[in-house]
């Protein structure tokens, strides 16, 4: 049956395996991304048993990519992106320039054609969006400085591959006379440049002319409606609209029209219901991304071919992390920052597939240097979880803006999260007068604390212990969970209920089931926020006539 409908069967046995490997992974306390790898490599051609289409597969995952992009852009401003102009652009053409001659390296000494060096260094120059963003999006560092700087470096790099896939045929032929390939005129290479900036350019133009008013008009149109179908369906027809057309007009990515969309409907008041209505679209097919990349695995490259394999992780995880901790410094910027850059980008993807794909076409690179960078990616795409980890240990034992000792508060209130919620709570805590401390990860929200003498700050998760620790939760008198997300939610209010048996916990939640979850675990007191504006409401509409009566 599956045979006749190979989408459906895609797309479920992607995501049910996904599903099985990613909580066994979890299990074992493995990252969830080592096992949709797995489920991908247990699905590919590889492998004995199912078989799913790569080719639809693939696509999943490129709408994936898409929606991800699509929902940073949401949160990314122009002036966001202008403001690290100054250290992405330089930043990420030298990054690439050394990742790219080490894989030429490598290549002469394996006696590679220098046009196959080239394109294998290039592919491992540039990092995957997917693995990048998520593990921004799980360390809430995408509004940060840090996260600024690494979304402004990645679309640098997302800019420099639309240029170089569309060169690398002329490339290709400079670098490849002596295999019988066509040399280009050195004018004929000039004019290609100039054309590819060009409808770039262009495309930007329109973005920020058109686009700008355009996009937030007709979310607006669309949300006077009252329909919260039509809006969901909007949101997703600009995004995959845009990427689409901005990839068959302008020859620009599906990557970077879909931010350029997303950036461009942040100019509206409904941007926050728009990345709400996109998110779990967004996680399933980021899942089947990961999937798809296992799909292309071949184990046994691994075998034939491991010390290549292992010289090309040593490229990705230490050779492009060295070069961009170097250069992050030498602008000045803290060790904590560089770090972060340098974890970010210790991996390779999407973009690299579909380099090695069209280097394969062209006859530029090897089926054997292809495999071998499929291999080194999915490594890479292993260990770049690990690295974040060791990572957060180190930031939260050294971060240079933490004080010197543990805050010296008792009978203080904890508040985790100064988002929307957060900052409406720390002025009530403010108005009655209760000391209060806060745990936040976000940088720019720590500065702002920092600046007020009303609380003393944490950075740090919240779920850890010695991050609880730090807040004296044992002093303390009632610990409030404001951040939205459930399952984070839920981890904070287990690890202090594990900490402090008798502590107050008070913390948020959207749906009855979250509030089931979250007191189940632990929490004093959830509070639904539709349950509490509802009866808001009701006390509001009774109020006027209890008033009268009483006359």
């Amino acid at each position: 049956m599956h045979d006749a409908t190979p989408l459906i069967a895609t797309i479920v046995g992607g995501l049910v395996l996904a599903f099985i490997f990613g909580a066994i992974a979890n299990r074992l306390r493995l990252p969830v991304l080592a096992g949709y790898l797995l489920a991908g490599v247990v699905a590919g051609p590889f492998t004995p048993g199912y078989v799913a289409d790569a080719h639809i597969a693939q696509e999943l995952a490129d709408l994936g990519v898409i929606l991800l992009m699509f929902g940073v852009g949401l949160h990314f401003s122009l002036k966001d992106l202008l403001s690290v102009k100054a250290i992405s652009i330089p930043g990420a053409a030298v990054q690439m320039g050394v990742a790219t001659g080490l894989g030429m390296l490598l290549g002469w000494s394996l006696g590679w054609p220098m046009a196959q060096g080239f394109v294998f260094g290039l592919a491992l120059s540039v990092a995957s969006t997917v693995v990048l963003l998520r593990a921004m999006e799980e360390r809430r560092l995408l509004d940060s400085d840090r996260g600024r700087i690494a979304v402004g470096w990645l679309i640098v790099e997302d800019l420099a591959m639309v240029l170089a896939l569309v060169l690398l045929p002329a490339i290709g032929g400079f670098l490849g006379a002596e295999n019988g390939g066509e040399t280009p005129t050195t004018a004929a290479l000039l004019g290609t440049v100039a054309w590819t900036i060009g409808k770039v350019g262009l495309f930007v133009a329109v973005m920020l002319i058109v686009g700008k008013r355009l996009i937030p008009w007709t979310l607006q149109a669309v949300s006077a409606t009252g329909s919260r179908e039509l809006f969901r369906l909007a949101v997703l027809a600009i995004a995959l609209g845009v990427a689409f057309g901005a990839a068959k007009l302008f020859d620009v990515s599906f990557e970077l029209g879909a931010f350029f969309a997303g950036m461009m409907m942040g100019e509206s008041k409904l941007s926050q219901q728009a990345a709400e209505e996109t998110l779990p679209l967004r996680d399933a097919f980021a899942v089947l991304f990961f999937v798809s990349i296992g799909m292309l695995f071949n184990p046994h490259v691994l075998v034939e071919h491991p010390w290549i394999v292992l010289a090309a992780c040593f490229i990705i995880i230490f050779g492009k992390s060295v070069a961009a901790y170097a250069i992050v410094r030498a602008f000045g910027r803290p060790p904590k920052t560089a770090l972060t850059i340098a974890t970010s980008l210790a991996q390779i993807g999407e973009f690299s597939f579909i380099l090695a794909s069209l280097g394969v076409s062209q006859g530029l690179l090897s089926e054997q240097a292809r495999d071998v960078l499929l291999a080194a990616a999915i490594v890479s795409i292993l260990v770049n979880p690990l690295l974040f980890l060791a990572l957060d240990k180190w930031v939260a034992k050294n971060d240079a803006d933490a004080p010197d000792e543990h805050p010296d508060v008792k009978g203080h209130t904890v508040l985790v999260g100064f988002g929307r919620v957060g900052r409406r709570v720390f002025s009530e805590l403010v108005s009655a007068g209760a000391p209060i401390l806060v745990i936040e990860t976000d940088e720019d929200a720590v500065r702002t604390l920092r600046d007020d003498a009303r609380a003393q700050v944490v950075i740090g998760n919240a779920a850890s212990a010695p991050v609880l620790a730090e807040a004296n939760l044992a002093g303390a008198r009632a610990l409030i969970v404001a951040v939205p997300d459930p399952f984070e939610g839920g981890q904070i209010v287990r690890a202090a209920r594990a900490l402090r048996p008798d502590l107050p916990i008070v913390a948020r939640a959207h749906s009855q089931e979250c509030v089931a979850h979250l007191s189940g675990l632990g929490a004093s007191e959830v509070l639904y926020g539709e349950e509490e504006l509802a009866h808001s409401m009701f006390e509001a509409a009774r109020g006027p006539k209890t008033a009268t009566s009483s006359h």
